[in-house]
């Protein structure tokens, strides 16, 4: 199908393009916890702001998205506050939530709501995943897709290799930016090119791909369940009924973009700026710098100025109470109504909403949770880990710890206690040094 794109009076692509937020569910997440126990993850503050907000930001800046669509399957009342708010500050968008009656999977989802993402005949849609944390080139990939005639693009990015097969996987022609063949956690290494989770399809193209491979799996023959002693719940005996098929969990990345590489329309637009997964807790603290260091070569004017005390970036809430004498940063942000102390230092972590930091604490590579408190002269910190490391797990005396300390909702740290390399789940109160410990 030929596209004919209307340029606008700043080059960038006019034709119909509308957006789709792939936001996950309550099941899912449980790396997030103790911080998604009450909080779901994509409206985690990170660098000030909710993770989902980030890819609004970013998609203000493309000026033919109109329509932003989040998919998911938590409760519809969990985004009506965000989707409120966002619309003020967003009017340009028009922003709504379809709630899945399960987890369908990345593909699964886009297929369930093709009629409500189809609405208004739009050529194009992005998809991004929330929980991915980087600048966003979203009009690059536009301008690619427009040059290429493309029916996808695909945001890469270049990792270790040692790190890259831990994701999927692109092996691309480095001239023409052709994706030739993609796999998706490869056992052995094939390409240091690595999938962002960021996607811009040509909506005929995606719709026909996924109900060819809906296709296939209901003609292909199925092996009947007989119960036994370890999943009597979840098996059964009989004929496989056909929704069961429809049913069946399918997923962009294992299931769809391997079948693309085989079209000669499948594109990777290569990024060079930063880029994580916000798949642990431990992780907001890694992807809060990065945006913060993103805000600061912006200029943003949601930063705090640099002075003796402020080592930039720094996000202070304006509800926050910071003692003049506290030295805060880098990367730190300091959420709604929190207080902070004399002489407290605070480097590289999280203090969200209402947390009170006592005088001469110290707080390092750590996420103090909702309302906890930490007692004066205590220490809370981590472990610091290589900015190009994309784990936040290290080994301590031969075993796995996080190298974030995280205290969750309303933890206590009692004075002049030292925790190190912890998780701490909420409600507790901690009297002694702990290290290298989930505290439960």
């Amino acid at each position: 199908m030929l596209k004919v794109p209307i340029r606008g009076s700043s080059g960038a692509s006019q034709t119909p393009t509308k957006a789709v937020i792939l936001v996950g569910g309550p099941s899912r997440g449980t790396r997030f916890r103790p911080l998604s126990l009450y909080t779901p993850k994509p409206l985690f503050d990170v660098a000030g702001h909710p993770i989902i907000w980030h890819n609004l930001k970013a998609l203000e800046k493309v000026e033919s998205v109109k329509e932003i669509i989040l998919i998911g399957y938590y409760d519809e009342s969990v985004f009506r506050d965000f989707i409120k708010d966002s619309a003020k500050e967003f009017p340009q968008f028009k922003i709504q939530y379809l709630r899945e009656y399960q987890a369908l999977g990345t593909a699964g989802g886009l297929y369930h709501f093709r009629d409500a993402i189809l609405k208004g005949k739009p050529q194009r849609f992005f998809v991004l995943n929330a929980d991915v944390c980087c600048s966003f080139p979203l009009n690059d990939m536009l301008k690619l897709f427009d040059d290429k005639d493309a029916e996808a693009v695909i945001l890469g990015t270049r990792l270790s290799n040692d790190a890259a097969t831990n994701f999927g996987c692109i092996v691309s022609d480095g001239h023409t930016k052709r994706v030739l063949h993609y796999v998706e956690k490869p056992e052995s290494h094939i390409s240091n090119l690595i999938n962002c989770g960021v996607y811009l399809f040509e909506t005929e193209t995606i719709f026909s791909a996924i109900k060819s491979t809906m296709k296939r799996r209901t003609e292909r023959p199925r092996l009947i369940a007989y119960p036994s002693s370890e999943h009597l719940e979840s098996s059964f005996v009989g004929e496989v009924d056909d929704d069961d098929n429809k049913n069946e969990v399918l997923r962009l990345e294992q299931d769809i973009l391997s079948d693309l590489a085989d079209s000669n329309r499948f594109f990777v637009h290569e990024s060079k700026d930063f880029w994580r997964q916000i798949k642990t807790a431990g992780s907001a603290v890694p992807a809060n710098a990065l945006y913060l260091q993103k805000a600061f070569q912006q200029q943003s004017e949601e930063l705090a100025k640099p002075s003796a005390t402020i080592l930039p970036p720094v996000f202070i809430h304006p509800t926050a109470q910071i003692d003049p004498t506290a030295k805060l940063g880098p990367n730190v942000s300091i959420g709604p109504r929190a207080v902070v102390g004399p002489g407290v230092r605070i480097k590289e972590a999280i203090v969200l909403e209402d947390a009170e930091i006592k005088h001469d604490a110290c707080i390092l590579y750590s996420i103090i949770g909702w309302s906890s408190k930490v007692g004066a002269w205590a220490r809370v910190e981590g472990t610091p880990t290589p900015v190009t490391s994309h784990t936040t797990s290290i080994i301590k005396n031969g075993v796995k710890v996080q190298s974030i300390t995280i205290l969750g909702e309303e933890c206590g740290v009692a004075n002049e206690v030292r925790v190190q390399n912890c998780v701490c789940l909420p409600n507790k109160e901690l009297k002694r040094d702990v290290a290298n410990e989930v505290i439960m």
